[in-house]
């Protein structure tokens, strides 16, 4: 056998072989043209011992900057929070960890019943009328929900805001080109989408408006002005991305007329993990309930009137037919979807209203004693946990002083908005303590100068 860990023998390929009718595995490829076959060794190191292989990976694995060992203002996306230590406690129990797809509701009612806890409580955070059992993450579910906005309204052109994450962005344009989609960014203002370019762009061939809230700098976009300009063109929808954890504090989407609102539950039980495997959310109208991508699971009752839980709808390409189905999600994120339901029942309503506050409270301690320091902290707008430093010196070099000092950094906008090249954007969770962020600060005013 030439691979350790498949069982399969040389007489079984032999019978295989023999079975399909040809003489070698080529035979299978014959097919492909010889200018493009791969004619070479694989550029890889030479086989190692189990114990010399994993002592280099553990050695490689040690280079890596450790949250147990460094003090985070990094967010942009994942986020440290605290992870109630009964979340591990329930995920890791054999039922759920080693679950795939519940096809078979007879026996798959525990985990049928912990998606639809989910959904529910999507629901809620949100204010809309219905949610999938989960998507990948917050970009593969902002992708969908703009490609049910072109199905549903059979119009092609997207507007986009800039102050949108730029993974989003990237993810929506590729998703996009597959259905020759226009893509049309907004630039950001001051920290928010520009309302006058919007409608501007605003159009009867516009499928979807698309916006952040809270938005990429952490600031609060104004649906409800935004929902306004929408609403005068008909048939277009209002796609909003959202941090779920902003939403135990914020007034939900739902409530300023969106049609569909999406975002990752990363911030609810489940680490930053090198930024996946996360959990996204799909959650809309009942009206869009069919275009759903995915998955819905009910509540019904058996023939004894007992409570149960099944698959209502799957409007996927796996059950009905190809031409009608809404997307080709096969699957979805069932455990840390999970993750996620445990630390929300954990927090519970209050505790996740208190979480929210404390987010807020602490970003704004941050903001006032970067003032106070003399340093410059932009837009003054109404903020959850995230503030955006203008700096006089490259942010790598910043962060790597700053690594120095035991702190991981903001992310650098520089990257992605070539207009706030030295600009840093920091994130505030409830975790940080006071001497954390006086210390934090100390540093970038020494930094800084």
């Amino acid at each position: 056998m030439g691979f350790r860990y498949l069982p399969m023998t040389e007489e079984d390929k032999k019978a295989m072989l023999d079975e399909i009718g040809i003489d070698s595995t080529d035979e299978l490829f014959s097919d492909i043209p010889e200018s493009i076959r791969f004619k070479r060794d694989y550029d890889l190191k030479e086989v190692t011992s189990e114990f010399e292989l994993k002592k280099e990976l553990t050695g490689l694995a040690n280079k890596n900057k450790k949250l147990t060992e460094y003090t985070s203002f990094l967010g942009a996306g994942a986020y440290e929070h605290f992870v109630p230590s009964v979340v591990d406690h329930v995920i890791s129990r054999s039922e759920f960890y080693t679950a795939y797809t519940p096809y078979q509701a007879e026996v798959s009612q525990g985990e049928l019943q912990a998606i639809f806890e989910f959904q529910t409580m999507i629901c809620e955070l949100t204010g809309m009328d219905v949610a999938n059992s989960s998507m990948y993450d917050g970009g593969n579910s902002i992708a969908e929900a703009v490609n049910v906005s072109a199905a549903t309204t059979r119009k092609d052109k997207i507007l986009v805001s800039k102050a949108i994450h730029p993974e989003y962005r990237d993810i929506i344009k590729v998703y996009g080109k597959a259905l020759d989609l226009e893509i049309v960014e907004l630039d950001q203002k001051d920290g928010l989408t520009d309302l006058d370019q919007l409608a501007q762009e605003l159009d009867e061939d516009t499928a979807s408006v698309v916006l952040q809230y809270p938005n990429f700098f952490g600031q609060i976009e104004p649906l409800a002005e935004v929902n306004e300009l929408i609403k005068k063109q008909k048939r277009t929808m209002f796609i909003v991305s959202s941090n779920p954890l902003a939403l135990g504090y914020l007034t939900p989407p739902g409530d300023f007329g969106a049609d569909i609102v999406v975002g990752d539950t990363q911030p609810f039980g489940i680490p930053v993990q090198f930024g996946g495997p996360h959990c996204g959310y799909f959650a809309t109208t009942k009206k869009l309930m069919r275009r759903i991508p995915g998955r819905l699971v009910g509540e019904t009752v058996d023939t004894d009137g007992k409570r149960g839980y099944v698959l209502t709808l799957q409007a996927r390409e796996q059950h009905i037919r190809r031409e009608k189905a809404t997307s080709n999600i096969c699957s979805n994120q069932a455990l840390n979807a999970l993750a996620s339901s445990v630390a929300m029942t954990y927090f519970g309503k209050n505790g996740v209203r208190q979480m929210a506050e404390l987010n807020m409270q602490k970003a704004r301690y941050l903001k006032q004693e970067l003032k106070n320091a003399g340093l410059e902290v932009l837009y003054s707008d109404a903020f959850f946990n995230e503030i955006v430093i203008k700096g006089n010196q490259a942010v790598k070099d910043v962060n790597d002083q700053l690594i120095e000092k035991g702190f991981i950094g903001g992310f650098d906008l520089g990257k992605y908005y070539p207009e706030l090249e030295n600009h840093m954007l920091v994130a505030v969770t409830e975790i940080r303590t006071k001497e954390e962020i006086d210390t934090f600060v100390k540093e970038l005013r020494d930094i800084y100068g």
